[in-house]
């Protein structure tokens, strides 16, 4: 195996002997046989499993509409501060569904494995990704592996599926955005993709840029019981993970659906200093670097101070606020206003500033 994407941030100490991923564990054979069954189906399926599942998971009846997501992630290197490929597979799966408005209940993991991976280094993903099931609460009920040969796959790749519960109501959607209805942010911009740059260029900085990944189902939570996502009111008009593209790619998403200008007040962003420091070494704007715990939210006019509120009194959302409002159309879809007062265009990135940062 020539790739190093595991290697980088690997908290895994290898002896010369260790155990690696054949292409015969994809196979279908014995070894796939005690892949799955020692090293994968113990971590999510309990103790008490002693033989593969059938292909297919037989999910219990709800009364409830259902909310349905996929998502594949190829982040280099697999290891990164504050968290890993497998732990990314759930989280991301997780908030898909959360800012959908619904309760995540099931997870399908399939995985493509790199001929060579260290067995070690797949466990403790799968420890990752299994620990982020449970402090989520889902699930993860079925699976799928396979085996490619050596430099083809950076180590490893991962699919997911999710299933959620609908929880009425829904948002409205960003088609809904209005004239004077503020924009928010949960929390510091820019934390994910940061982090994995400065990992994967070996950059040095000290103390690293930690990601930002983490569930969202807490702070969906506390504005659904704050009756912010009521019916009656309808004072959340749309949510998002801002996650490839940053805030940007989702506001230019939003102003597309709602022919509106959406307008960035830039000195009310929240930015670390970490995140900040390594952006304007690189040349970078913190508003098109991805989040992966941090989402944005639309509200009516004149909540934004309730709506912060709420969001607050998660630990996720503690540094939730106002960073913009919503415009009549304009010459641009979505503008920031600089420190100086004045406001320019925020043009959308025509491509991946940050290949492969999940």
């Amino acid at each position: 195996m020539t790739s190093t994407a595991w290697q980088l941030g690997c908290p895994i100490t290898l002896g010369d002997n260790a155990d690696r991923v054949t292409l015969a564990h994809g196979e279908g054979g014995r070894l796939m046989r005690q892949l799955i069954e020692e090293h994968i189906l113990p971590r999510f399926s309990g103790s008490e499993a002693s033989i593969a599942p059938p292909d297919a998971a037989l999910l219990q009846q709800i009364e409830h509409d259902l909310v349905f997501t996929i998502d594949s992630f190829v982040v280099s290197p697999l290891f990164f501060p504050g968290g890993d490929i497998g732990q990314l597979s759930v989280i991301g799966t997780v908030n898909d569904l959360a800012v959908a408005g619904a309760q995540p209940l099931w997870i399908s993991l399939s995985l493509i494995i790199e001929e060579g991976l260290p067995i070690p280094v797949l466990d403790c993903i799968l420890d990752s990704a299994a620990a982020a099931a449970r402090e989520t609460g889902v699930r993860i009920v079925a699976g799928d592996t396979k085996v490619v040969p050596s430099s083809t796959a950076d180590g490893l790749f991962i699919t997911t599926s999710g299933i959620g519960r609908a929880l009425a109501p829904t948002p409205l959607g960003p088609e809904t955005l209005e004239p004077g209805d503020e924009l928010i942010v949960t929390g510091p911009i820019g934390r994910h993709g940061i982090a994995i740059l400065v990992a994967r260029e070996q950059l040095g900085l000290t103390p690293p840029p930690e990601t930002d990944c983490t569930s969202l189902i807490d702070p969906v939570k506390q504005l659904r019981d704050a009756g912010l996502l009521a019916v009656t009111n309808n004072v959340v008009r749309a949510m998002r993970d801002a996650t490839r593209g940053g805030v940007t790619a989702v506001f230019h998403e939003w102003a597309q659906a709602c022919g509106h200008t959406l307008s960035i007040l830039e000195p009310a962003i929240p930015v670390t200093p970490d995140v900040r420091g390594a952006a304007e070494l690189l040349g970078l704007d913190p508003l098109h670097i991805a989040c992966e715990g941090t989402m944005v939210v639309a509200v009516k006019s004149g909540s934004g101070d309730e709506v912060v509120e709420a969001l607050r009194k998660s630990h996720v959302s503690q540094q939730a606020t106002v960073i913009g409002v919503v415009k009549k159309r304009g010459v641009s879809p979505v503008t920031t206003q600089r420190t100086l007062g004045q406001e320019l265009p925020l043009d959308e990135p025509s491509g991946a500033m940050l290949p492969r940062i999940c």
